[in-house]
């Protein structure tokens, strides 16, 4: 897929995403962030299956969602991809502004949305701020994307597996708030559609700005001066 057909994909993703997310957030406003039908169901029947091991391999999944780890696994993914030290530098620049700004704007609009979470009598796991949309869905989500395009960038046929490995692991982080009883399921709906929109986003402008060896996962060669010069006489 060339450049402009990938800025065409991200833009069209974009756009579905945030026109999901928008709808999904303004039918959360609208009912005053009164839990919505797939909500209750789910938190409930978490409430009642929650075997001691599976509670603590789930706090200890949903722990890998938040704080330092996703911004250490963006650094290290970027070091291990890059091709030259400049290319690593600019890939972990790029890669953890775009968790950043991400942080940022899911922040705002948490604040802004300012939903409740479940009541704090079905919490397994600690949990502060506003609900939606869910911290560690959103964090992890665009965690995994940004890893996945690292490894798309040095193996972009290979490694189906570990692609598909990211994903899950993002997907687990997510429902683990659900179970965990700290998130109504549509919180993390909606972190997973703002993360999606906004790694959109960043792909669009990055097919747009970005140098193609950037985007190639590959670094620029220069030519070796002798090999030049031999190429120019003939006689040597």
């Amino acid at each position: 897929m060339n450049r402009r057909d990938t800025a065409h994909l991200a833009a069209g993703v974009a756009l579905g995403a945030w026109a999901a997310f928008a709808v999904l957030a303004a039918v959360v406003v609208g009912k005053q962030g009164v839990p919505l039908w797939p909500d209750r169901g789910l938190l409930d029947w978490s409430v009642g299956h929650r075997p001691v091991v599976v509670q603590a391999v789930a706090r200890g999944v949903t722990d890998t969602g938040t704080g330092v780890v996703p911004y250490v696994l963006v650094l290290l993914c970027a070091l291990a991809v890059g091709r030259t030290a400049r290319h690593r530098l600019t890939l972990a620049l790029l890669g953890l502004g775009c968790l950043a700004m991400g942080q940022a704007l899911r922040y705002g609009v948490m604040t802004l949305v300012h939903r409740h979470r479940p009541a704090g009598a079905d919490w397994a796991a600690h949990a502060s701020g506003w609900a939606f949309p869910s911290g560690h869905a959103t964090t992890s989500a665009m965690t995994a994307g940004l890893l996945i395009a690292a490894v798309s960038l040095r193996a972009p046929r290979g490694t189906p597996l570990l692609r598909i490995t990211i994903g899950c692991w993002a997907l687990a982080v997510g429902l683990s708030r659900v179970y965990l009883g700290v998130h109504w399921l549509t919180d993390v709906l909606g972190g997973w559609l703002l993360a999606t929109g906004w790694l959109a986003v960043c792909l669009w402008a990055a097919t747009r700005w970005l140098p193609a060896a950037m985007l190639s996962g590959t670094a620029p060669t220069t030519p070796d001066p002798a090999e030049d010069h031999a190429s120019q006489d003939p006689g040597r």
